[in-house]
């Protein structure tokens, strides 16, 4: 038994981390987080498999809350670590670089502040417990953008509206902000103004962005949870910061000390510190400012040039979730509130950041599902010199998320369109993108047993058991692989089906997430880098190569930095996954989802790039499913169990031993049986046969549909492109699409030459051009006049007859008299 037991045994102990050598063997975490060489292991993946060092948990941090806004202030403690020393020395290094003073409770907790950052996303962070002679702690925090926290982790202004309008017409009297006074357990507060800018020449090394301190609105003032003030113009040095915040932190500190426990206001136009000169005239010094934001913007570099064009429909918009993403600012399952942008239903925002100006695409559709562009209505959509999001690697403009953003096109729209009547030339320089560019993503799904619609069209099923390469792109490095289980029969047996259980991507040298089916009740379970997330505090984080979403508990959403996008979530007992891929990905991709170039006949490639007929036997899609099972050495999965160590990491990749019950070996009994309720759908078929449950196969159908139904929504859409008014004149219907038709006319005193209406037709043009409006009589006075003189001659000649008959009888009527 021994013996038998004994290859295993070494095979685990190659495999698991563990020492490499007993030279130099460690047994403690310190300063070795991450690591898993050694007598034991620092790794994530030592708690599940019983590896870790006695000490793990002391060195390698856990923390809660484990984020909060980039504008730091925000107290968290370390979990699972008591210190009985002393309670000075604790400093809190994040990045290696920014250091912020921490401190022991009354229950020896260490607790750290977080620092005020220029940048989203996850940021490592270590303890010193000794006064910074040494750092062997660490762990990380999430710094998530200002708008994307909780507002109870904010300072609230008070109709905020008012703050950003006082000074302008009607607008004046008192202002007040309101805390949550639990979050600063001190009994005065001193709340301060800061500003933000960006200064040094534009697109430049020496282009800096940094928050500043001005001055303090009020100090020593009980920690209540509200103030009220009336504003007074700041001092001259303080008025050229047009974008700030407030903070809010103990009166024990210093004015402006940094990094300390602070509650901050949302980032606003700062018109109520502004000198009295706006005040005296609003319009005339935004106008001012509206000028010379168009003159700055004159001599920057053209940035339009490398935006992404819009979906040319609401549905496109919609269905692109690899590229494009929910603007907070105007979301339909929000009730569509969308203050900068009436008329609008829902806007989306490009995920991604150009590559060169780290700018954002902005795209906004009407109840009707068409865009809203600038060129008809101010509240179409506007693109940013600076993407809301921010974008790697953040920390110098225009890449700062939120503040770059405010402060080359926020700013600028309440200089020209809130402040000043000047719109015209805000939106001449941020114009809506029309959409004769934009191409539709491809789509393919795997679901259900699993079954597998590839990106050109061809459905089958391949129920393997292991690991296997979904999707390889060579472009980009793009790897996604999918982890397939055999599911159970209602009698609790093994059935002679399978289904995604974890799907785990990575493209180039981004982090790597997986998704997978955990716990009991069965739900998802994000892994990053092979750790477990919390989805508790934040729905949306920013990583390397890629943003996540989870807007739901049964779903997830990565969107890569290629543009590619992937949803994965929980339909029946496994997982379904959707993959989307710009165009620039034909002919360049590979796997069981088969080689995306408008060709499915080859969809079947094997490995070896053998090529199976597109009617191949089920049992010879089964081998060349076969084929594509990932190799150890690249293999993007977490083994952090003893089962997934001894089933998947041990093992042969793809189990040779599992044989699955193929379409053509089910009885017509057994098919007639479940016809019905599966309303004909072969997937749902074999599921509900292979399986012993109805459920999966309603589940597999529903996934189906849900693939149809986005592959309708990404059809292909014909744009003519915007088409003006003509000078003079005006125009009816903004829908720029095929077969959309727009009219013309003319204003009082022109006359239309040209066609009154034209048509967009399937190549992409318009069947005539836009007309011209000349000065002259317009045909509607023309034919007054003709009418007006026609009536006119008549009722003359009517009079003329009357008169003449009327006096014939006068001269009758006089003969007959003697």
């Amino acid at each position: 038994m021994k013996l038998a037991l004994l290859p295993w045994i070494l095979m685990l102990l190659v495999t698991i981390p563990g020492p490499k050598s007993t030279a130099g063997a460690q047994s403690s975490c310190s300063l070795r987080c991450g690591e898993q060489d050694g007598l034991c292991s620092c790794h994530p993946t030592c708690s599940g498999l019983g590896t870790c060092c006695e000490d793990f948990l002391d060195y390698c941090l856990e923390i809660s809350p484990t984020s909060g806004s980039m504008m730091g202030g925000k107290d968290f403690v370390v979990q699972h670590l008591e210190w009985p020393g002393s309670t000075d020395g604790v400093i809190c290094r994040f990045k290696d670089s920014i250091e912020t003073l921490g401190y022991i409770d009354n229950l020896k907790r260490v607790h750290c502040i977080s620092p005020l950052l220029y940048e989203s996303g996850h940021i490592p962070f270590t303890v010193s417990l000794d006064n910074g002679r040494s750092f062997p702690r660490a762990g990380t925090w999430l710094a998530a953008h200002p708008y994307k926290v909780s507002e109870s982790e904010k300072s609230q202004l008070v109709n905020e509206t008012r703050w950003q309008y006082y000074g302008t017409s009607n607008t004046t009297g008192n202002l007040s902000l309101t805390w949550n006074t639990s979050v600063l357990p001190t009994p005065t507060v001193t709340i301060e103004l800061w500003g933000y800018e960006e200064t040094g020449k534009p697109y430049s090394e020496d282009w800096t962005a940094k928050w500043s301190y001005l001055y303090t609105l009020t100090g020593n003032t009980p920690n209540s949870g509200i103030f009220t003030f009336t504003p007074k113009p700041a001092s001259p040095e303080h008025q050229k910061w047009k974008v700030g915040a407030l903070r809010i932190s103990s009166s024990t500190n210093y004015p402006g000390q940094q990094d300390v426990l602070a509650l901050w206001t949302n980032d606003h136009a700062l018109a109520w510190h502004l000198g009295e000169d706006f005040q005296a005239d609003s319009v005339a010094w935004a106008r001012e400012q509206c000028l010379a934001w168009e003159a700055l913007e004159d001599q920057l570099p053209n940035f339009l040039t490398e935006l992404p064009d819009c979906p040319c429909t609401l549905a496109q918009a919609r269905a692109d979730s690899g590229r494009f993403f929910t603007d907070y600012g105007c979301d339909i399952e929000q009730g569509s509130v969308c203050t900068y942008h009436p008329g609008a239903v829902h806007c989306v925002r490009s995920v991604q950041a150009s590559p060169r100006y780290g700018s954002g695409q902005q795209c906004c559709y009407t109840a009707a599902g068409t865009q809203l562009l600038t060129s008809d209505s101010t509240s179409g959509s506007t693109p940013d010199r600076g993407h809301d999001w921010g974008a790697p690697p953040y920390r110098t403009p225009p890449r700062v998320p939120g503040m770059s953003h405010w402060l080359y096109d926020v700013i600028s729209f309440y200089y020209c369109c809130l402040w000043a009547p000047e719109c015209p030339r805000y939106m001449k320089r941020r114009p809506s993108s029309d959409c004769r560019t934009y191409r539709p993503p491809r789509l393919a799904s795997a679901f259900g047993d699993p079954h597998f619609v590839t990106f050109d069209g061809t459905s089958f099923s391949f129920s393997g058991s292991g690991e296997y390469v979904l999707l390889e792109a060579r472009l980009t490095d793009l790897r996604v692989q999918g982890r397939a289980e055999p599911g159970r029969m209602p009698n609790g047996t093994q059935a002679r089906g399978t289904g995604l259980t974890s799907v785990a991507v990575q493209e180039g040298n981004s982090d790597v997430v997986e998704v997978r089916l955990a716990g009991s009740p069965q739900a998802l379970q994000v892994l990053l880098n092979q750790k477990a997330l919390s989805f508790t505090e934040q729905k949306w984080m920013d990583l390397k190569g890629m943003f996540l979403s989870v807007a739901s508990e049964d779903k997830v959403s990565i969107m890569l930095s290629s543009g590619a996008g992937l949803e994965v979530s929980i339909q029946g007992p496994f997982l379904s996954v959707t993959i989307l891929l710009p165009e620039k990905f034909l002919t360049h991709t590979r796997g069981l989802l088969g080689t995306l170039n408008d060709n499915p006949k080859d969809d079947f490639t094997l490995r070896d790039e053998q090529v199976l007929p597109s009617n191949a036997s089920d049992q010879e899609v089964f081998q060349f499913g076969a084929s594509w099972a990932v190799p150890n050495t690249s293999s993007l999965f977490t083994y952090d169990s003893s089962f997934l160590v001894s089933k998947f990491l041990n093992q042969p990749k793809h189990d040779p031993n599992f044989i699955p019950l193929f379409f053509n070996e089910i009885t017509l009994s057994q098919v007639e049986e479940v016809t019905r309720l599966c309303e004909n759908d072969r997937f749902c078929i074999l599921d509900v046969i292979s399986t012993g449950n109805v459920s999966v196969g309603n589940a597999t159908r529903t996934a189906r549909r849900l693939h149809q139904e986005r592959l309708a929504s990404l059809q292909p859409v014909v744009s003519c492109g915007w088409l003006p008014p003509p000078s003079n004149g005006h125009k009816e219907g903004l829908k720029y699409l095929v077969n959309s038709t727009v009219r013309f006319s003319c204003h009082s005193g022109y006359s239309l030459v040209g066609a009154e209406t034209s048509k967009c037709r399937a190549d992409g043009t318009w069947s005539t051009p836009t007309p011209e409006c000349q000065p002259g009589r317009s045909y509607t006075v023309l034919l007054s006049i003709i009418f007006g003189g026609l009536a006119i001659v008549a009722l003359i000649s009517i009079i003329y007859v009357l008169l003449r008959r009327h006096r014939k009888n006068n001269m009758a009527m006089w003969r007959s008299q003697p």
